[in-house]
């Protein structure tokens, strides 16, 4: 089954940046639309951004439009640019190949073990 490495989480002030990866060893992404979720303490997962497999076409969820920018590092590798970063971003990123459904961007494959992501001050 496919599973994918989230990395690239860390402590950071409110405005700053950090870049995360998402890297599936000795296997091509390039076919799949992978997207990035996170999961916020007592909530549920919530999808963020998606690239797509065909044409590398990106969506971003209205919270992250404009700071995060969804890219391809290769045929294995998958990163989350996320700038202007706020407290509200706090959370736990994971990343999975998806598809999508009515309801939206779906995972398909099983949760890894995530990145956090702390914004404080």
């Amino acid at each position: 089954q496919l599973q994918l490495v989230e990395s690239g989480g860390g402590f950071v002030q409110p405005g700053g940046s950090l870049r995360l990866s998402c890297a599936a060893s000795g296997f091509n992404l390039g076919p799949y639309a992978i997207g990035w979720f996170r999961q916020a303490l007592g909530k549920e997962h919530q999808w963020i951004s998606t690239i797509t497999g065909s044409d590398g076409s990106t969506y971003y969820a209205d919270s992250v439009k404009g700071r995060f920018t969804i890219s391809r590092g290769g045929k294995d590798t998958v990163y989350l640019q996320m700038n202007s970063l706020q407290t509200e971003d706090t959370a736990v990123y994971y990343c999975a190949p998806v598809v999508l459904e009515a309801t939206g961007w779906k995972p398909f494959a099983s949760w890894g073990q995530g990145t956090q992501v702390t914004v404080s001050s």
